[in-house]
């Protein structure tokens, strides 16, 4: 069956270094707990930018939000871990897509799949002009 299918099933935090983790806070939630989407936008959008710009050797933007999914909402308190990884290198983009997860009730290793996304980010340069981002040998690229 597919991960829909149960939707509150717990799951486990992937084996690698997240990119980003983050705990919301009251400030960052509506009157009932609900973490802003926004605010887990820009938190995506800054793990995202963070991979893609140490793949390109310096600054990006970014040019489009391709996909952007909540699968689960998000409460102030939960832990949330920004997972990034590089799905295309173009001449002057990157794609990256960010998954996200929350430890609910930290003491019992809750942890829930919340948000994944596709973004697409640019290289530019000090004029803030796209430029081409280096090429790696095949061993880099797995770093």
């Amino acid at each position: 069956m597919s991960e829909s299918n149960f939707p509150n099933q717990p799951t486990s935090l992937p084996e690698r270094m997240p990119q980003l983790r983050v705990m919301p806070m009251p400030s960052d939630a509506n009157i009932h707990g609900d973490v802003f989407g926004g605010w887990i936008m820009a938190q995506v959008d800054v793990a995202g930018a963070i991979r893609a710009a140490r793949r390109a050797n310096g600054r990006v933007v970014t040019i489009a939000v391709n996909s952007f999914l909540f699968k689960h909402p998000v409460f102030v308190g939960d832990l949330l871990s920004f997972y990034a990884d590089i799905v295309k290198v173009g001449r002057t983009s990157i794609t990256v897509s960010v998954e996200v997860y929350a430890e609910r009730n930290r003491l019992e290793a809750d942890t829930v799949k919340v948000t994944e996304a596709l973004l697409t980010y640019v290289a530019t340069d000090d004029d803030r002009m796209p430029r081409v981002i280096p090429v790696l040998s095949p061993s880099q690229e797995e770093l």
